[in-house]
């Protein structure tokens, strides 16, 4: 059996996924006999698992519910492919010796070894070999603020960050020979800020990866008796520069990415040979318990826990389909807003997380009432005892009257390339393609289709000039309200754009001043309630929520409660989905895009909408 390093990765996150695993290859491959799992696994029990990993349609066509196809990653694979060969061609050309990358795993170089009956193997993105050392480079599409962003300091002094950039490498500070790092902050805080290097199901999944090729690389070289020969083995992460930005330098239609106005390169690499030294006896022991799972094969429920991955891109495959259904889609336990710290009992001892669910506190009314000590934990738990919904009209009509006409429901979609396609952009910076705009000029004035205004880049080339020009051609940076759910990012994206095209950036930031966020008068502002005249717990408490929102402020959420609006009849009906129409532009007929374009304008359109009706029924509520 052969096990590559994601298997590795992936098989050692619990007992259960290795057996779920086989079953699932099982059904899909059709060459192995359910007999074989009887042994383990009561036939109900294997049929339940099976059938939770495929469903059938009204037509008895069944589909795969563990390998979806996932649309989004295959339109952002080539700029992830992109960035293996920009660290490799910068290794090649700033590091000495032999230097072999791909982005086909056919043309990397390879490790492998045997042990107990398992080949375990590894394919490496970039080998820089030269004739004193070995450079092992594993490239992930990340960037350096994730690492540089662990930063401790003295009280009331500045924050300084655990890494030192040296020759475009990331050092950790304590490998550095002579620095002084108690001038910058406390030992145990720097401390603390490297343990975080080795949360494999946090920012350490990175390091944990790399440490996981080590394991492997090393294995093959004790293997074939070679080991003196490790010594001269470094190992790297190469990631994206947060602080680079595109100087807009094309050849033959592709950016150029030359090093920054400020020496900036687009990538960077992070020496991480001493810490994956430190994280081999993890490895070894997450080894051992990969093989004790193997010869058990045991598909019974597990606790669920960080190696689940709940709610990440990195999610657990199984999570969904199978060991996450003990979770119900509304108003469980996970439900109770800003609750990341739990909920303490009688005897002091905390609760959070997937634990209350492991603990049997699956719905919100399971948890104990005397544990509830929020207020908006309190009304979320009352309206859903009641079926009702809560209101604080005296702080909504209050904050209402903050707002100046016209208002201008925004909503931008954006994509998040990795790599910066225009001039003044950074790595994921969310790059605006479309915006909707409805202009409310009156209270409750507002024609869904006559007072709409929709900008959509026709094509990936640059169009955000364009799309200034038409914000400003449709709204007057000097009177009336920028209004959107979660107003933060449109002003993000505004203040971007008043920096990269400096002729506007007066107007532009005038429109920034004037945001105001929908979810002020449903949720709260604190700051601003307080302001206003609030008491601090009156003004932390939430201002609107019905039980049917499950503890969510979404749009998705709220819409249904007051109004008869739904995205479901739309074809692109959420902002991944328009970054995948987006993206994929090149690879349409024209009679696709057009089918595509048309859709990408009605979603954006909904959006601002909504806002427009939600804003309609608050004030008519309010107004009884």
């Amino acid at each position: 059996m052969a096990i590559t390093k994601t298997n590795f990765i992936n098989y050692t996150r619990c007992k259960r996924f290795v057996a779920l695993e086989e079953i699932h290859k099982e059904k899909l491959l059709a060459d192995i006999s359910y007999q074989d799992y009887k042994k383990e696994e009561d036939e109900d029990k294997l049929v339940e698992l099976v059938g939770s990993m495929y469903e059938t349609d009204s037509e008895d066509n069944e589909h795969d519910l563990i390998n979806k196809e996932n649309r989004y990653l295959e339109v952002m694979m080539k700029y992830y492919n992109e960035i293996e060969l920009l660290v490799g061609d910068y290794v090649k050309e700033h590091f000495e010796g032999k230097t072999i990358y791909s982005k086909n795993n056919f043309y990397q170089e390879c490790f492998d070894f045997n042990d107990n009956g398992l080949k375990y193997m590894c394919y490496v993105d970039v080998y820089n070999e030269q004739d004193d050392r070995i450079n092992i480079i594993e490239v992930k599409a990340t960037t350096t603020n994730k690492f540089l962003s662990l930063k401790y300091n003295h009280p009331k002094k500045d924050k300084y960050s655990i890494f030192l950039k040296k020759y475009n490498i990331l050092y950790l500070k304590d490998e550095i020979e002579g620095y002084d790092i108690l001038q910058e902050m406390p030992l145990k805080k720097y401390e603390l800020g490297r343990s975080k290097l080795f949360d494999r199901y946090g920012l350490g999944k990175y390091v944990y990866d790399l440490a996981v090729q080590r394991f492997i690389i090393e294995g093959e070289y004790r293997e074939s008796n070679n080991e003196d020969k490790l010594k001269n083995f470094h190992y790297y992460l190469g990631i994206l520069n947060h602080e680079y930005v595109f100087d807009g330098t094309y050849e033959d239609n592709k950016p150029v990415y030359n090093p920054d106005a400020n020496g900036n390169e687009i990538v960077t690499l992070i020496d991480l040979t001493k810490v994956t030294e430190e994280m081999q006896k993890m490895v070894y022991e997450d080894k051992q318990r990969l093989e004790e799972y193997i010869k058990l094969s045991d598909a019974s429920p597990c606790k669920l826990g960080a190696s689940c991955e709940y709610k990440k891109q990195t999610e657990c495959k199984y999570f969904a389909p199978i060991c996450g259904q003990i979770i119900p889609p509304k108003n469980s336990s996970l439900a109770y807003k800003r609750n990341g710290f739990g909920f303490k009992d009688e005897k002091g001892t905390r609760h959070k997380g997937l634990d209350l669910i492991n603990e049997g506190y699956i719905n919100m009314l399971d948890i104990p009432e005397a544990w509830i000590t929020s207020k908006n934990h309190q009304i979320q738990r009352d309206t859903l005892v009641s079926q009702s919904e809560y209101i604080n009209k005296d702080k909504i009509k209050i904050m209402f009257k903050q707002l100046k006409y016209p208002i201008y429901h925004l909503d931008f979609e954006t994509f998040p390339c990795p790599l910066p396609r225009f001039k003044g952009e950074k790595p994921y910076m969310q790059s605006p393609f479309e915006f909707s705009l409805h202009i409310e000029r009156e209270p409750g004035v507002c024609d869904k289709d006559k007072d709409n205004y929709v900008f959509l880049a026709p094509d990936h080339k640059d169009h955000r000039e364009e799309m200034i020009k038409a914000m400003l051609k449709y709204m007057d940076p000097d009177q009336g309200t920028l209004f959107a759910q979660n107003v933060a990012f449109e002003k993000g994206r505004i203040k971007e754009l008043s920096y990269i095209f400096p002729e506007y950036k007066e107007p532009l930031l005038k429109l920034y001043n004037r945001g105001f966020d929908l979810i002020w008068l449903l949720d709260t502002n604190s700051k601003l309630y307080q302001e206003l005249g609030f008491s601090e717990e009156e003004a932390k408490t939430m201002n609107f929520y019905d039980y049917k929102m499950s503890g969510s402020f979404s749009i998705k959420k709220t819409l249904p409660v007051f109004t008869d609006l739904t995205y479901d009849n739309l074809e692109v009906r959420n902002g991944t989905m328009a970054i995948i129409e987006y993206a994929s532009y090149p690879y349409m007929s024209k009679e696709e895009f057009k089918l595509k374009y048309d859709a990408l304008v009605e979603y954006c359109k909904q959006d601002t909408w909504a806002m427009v009706a939600i804003l309609d029924s608050l004030r008519k509520i309010v107004n009884k």
